[in-house]
């Protein structure tokens, strides 16, 4: 309890700095969301100041920060500049496919990287070994857009397989149907997400696994001549699981900020395309929003990482 309330006081801590720096950071880019009507000649003055007035961005910087922080207490972002419309709605609006497709594709990479990574290293300079080589390196040199813009052309265009674009089809489906309609849509973008993330995770893994088969309590125990399903389970698998969740914290930011490219180029209205348009746009409280929660999640997945890690091992180091 007194490890949990010290990484809750730290996460309130770094959210406050966070949010200070981000807020005041934004802000002195270049250009704003007004920026456009100034340039108008149809727009006066006096209706650009209205509108600044309604949004709230006709107060100093620190008074527009301290209501901003008001608001956020009760959870509530403010007001996107585009649609006019509440950020929190927007971004509950967004998040569901974005989850989803983030979720799955995370707990596919750590899958397939674990097996591909533990099966190259225990057929260390094996042909396996030299495919799953082969595997990750083109993984990790294949750009995700490239990628996805081929398996388009291939499966969408030429075998006609896949949709090109969108999370749904024109005629509207429900229950089970409309599951499978999605699922059909989010192939291909799943696909480009966990091929892009299997890359450098096999690599990780593979190296791991190589320095315990070369530890002392590993050869050890194939001394004492016990099987290597055992051997796995027992003294390879622990030995992963602290990097490995480590990782899984640290790689929460990504289920909702991690396919900003792909959901723009399969055209998914999800949380990355929503990320991208409000930065083009300059639509202050939605970026805010989207780096809080994404803030918020990096800090909650470390401190969960660490508490996991601390059950796993109760000797570890708890400050």
């Amino acid at each position: 309890m007194k490890l949990l309330l010290h990484k809750t006081i730290y996460i309130l801590f770094m959210l406050l700095l966070i949010s200070i720096i981000s807020f005041f950071a934004i802000h002195a880019a270049p250009n704003s969301f007004f920026g456009a009507g100034e340039l108008n000649p149809n727009m006066t003055q006096e209706a650009i100041d209205k509108l600044k007035a309604v949004y709230g961005v006709d107060k100093p910087l620190v008074e527009q920060y301290m209501d901003w922080m008001k608001n956020l207490l009760s959870l509530n972002f403010g007001i996107s500049f585009v649609s006019g419309q509440d950020v929190s709605s927007e971004i509950l609006k967004r998040l569901p496919v974005t989850l989803w497709m983030n979720s799955i594709s995370l707990l596919a990479v750590f899958l397939l990287s674990v097996w591909l990574g533990i099966k190259a290293a225990m057929e260390y300079e094996r042909k396996s070994d030299y495919i799953i080589r082969q595997i990750a390196l083109f993984s990790f040199a294949m750009p995700s857009f490239y990628l996805a813009l081929l398996l388009i052309i291939f499966f969408s265009v030429k075998l006609s397989l896949f949709p090109i674009a969108g999370l749904h089809s024109l005629e509207s489906k429900e229950g089970i149907s409309n599951i499978i309609d999605m699922v059909w849509h989010l192939s291909l973008p799943i696909t480009v997400m966990v091929f892009g993330g299997l890359g450098s995770m096999i690599v990780y893994i593979r190296s791991l696994t190589l320095e315990i088969l070369k530890s002392d309590y590993y050869l050890f125990a194939c001394s004492r001549g016990i099987k290597r399903k055992k051997l796995l389970y027992y003294y390879i698998l622990p030995n992963l699981m602290p990097p490995i969740i480590t990782l899984l914290g640290l790689s929460l930011p990504a289920l909702i900020g991690g396919s900003v490219i792909l959901e723009s180029i399969f055209g998914i209205e999800g949380m990355g395309q929503l990320f991208y348009l409000s930065a083009l746009s300059r639509d202050y409280p939605v970026i805010m929003g989207i780096l809080m929660i994404s803030a918020f999640l990096t800090l909650f997945g470390n401190m969960m990482a660490d508490l996991i890690l601390l059950k796993l091992n109760p000797y570890m180091n708890r400050g």
